[in-house]
């Protein structure tokens, strides 16, 4: 008898990490991001890296070191010693979002430098958590006296001031202000990791759709649908990619499936005329 062996596809790995809320693999999900642009990405080598970091980290403290002194010796380490930051020179390069990149370069975007550093945190035992802050990612850790928020694009913590003032053009954009208002602690709600995922991807797919890189929108927008299978917005964009690289069949279905499930939708009409032209091209 002989056994047959078929490696799943780097799309069937990442739908198999990111089935389940429980015990979400959010490391190893965020890592296998990147096999859409370098296909032999050993995704636990990846792991293995970042495991490297802890250890070399860990040496350093106590076994009783306490909260504060962990997170000291973090910061220290990841954003001094290993000078980890923010790539400021070309933040719109995809691979600030993948992260066997900014392993290697030390530079991302606040999301990338936050799913690392919290694997870091997590392994020296701090609650540390991300936050989907408006604009910008950041990071939550609390301590027996308080919550610090830090900014992983620089490694700064920042005080209720500060945060105060970055929301400040996000709320009058978007009416927020004056009776409207909300507690700063609403926008400082912890992400999960499906979350953390989501705008991950989501980053990508603004950078391929202002170049108008097609193939990668789908890539991306493949794992957005197996991210998130009823958010219906995200067929209607990967079906509007796939009439951009002239995939009508397909462009056809995924904006079909679109329409029967937005019903209430703004763009509910321009879709289906969408869809009518798409069927008389392929007639």
């Amino acid at each position: 008898m002989t056994f047959s062996f078929q490696a799943p596809t780097a799309l069937e790995y990442f739908d198999s990490l990111v089935k389940s809320d429980e015990e979400f693999p959010l490391l190893e999900a965020a890592a296998s991001i990147a096999q859409d642009e370098y296909p032999e990405l050993d995704v636990q080598q990846v792991l293995g890296d970042v495991d490297q970091l802890l250890a070399r980290l860990k040496r350093r403290l106590p076994a009783d070191a306490a909260p504060l002194q962990r997170l000291r010796a973090l910061n220290q380490f990841f954003f001094h010693d290993l000078s980890f930051g923010g790539n400021v020179n070309d933040y719109y390069d995809p691979d600030n979002s993948y992260l066997n990149a900014v392993l290697r370069t030390r530079r991302g975007i606040p999301i990338s430098l936050a799913v690392l550093w919290m694997e870091l945190a997590h392994g020296l035992g701090l609650q540390a958590r991300g936050v989907g802050f408006p604009g910008h990612f950041m990071l939550k850790v609390t301590l027996p006296k308080g919550q610090v928020v830090i900014d992983p694009f620089t490694g700064k913590s920042l005080s209720r001031e500060e945060l105060s003032e970055r929301l400040e053009p996000y709320k009058r954009s978007n009416g927020l202000v004056g009776d409207f208002d909300v507690p700063l602690g609403l926008y400082l709600q912890p992400a999960t990791p499906r979350e953390i995922i989501g705008r991950m991807l989501r980053n990508l797919k603004e950078i391929h759709h202002a170049q108008e890189d097609w193939q990668r929108a789908i890539a991306v927008q493949d794992r957005l649908v197996a991210l998130f299978p009823e958010a219906w917005g995200e067929y209607r964009d990967r079906g509007l990619a796939h009439a951009e690289q002239g995939n009508s069949t397909l462009a056809v279905r995924d904006l079909e499936t679109y329409l029967a499930h937005a019903e209430e939708a703004l763009d509910i009409d321009t879709i289906a005329e969408r869809v009518a032209a798409l069927r008389r091209a392929e007639s």
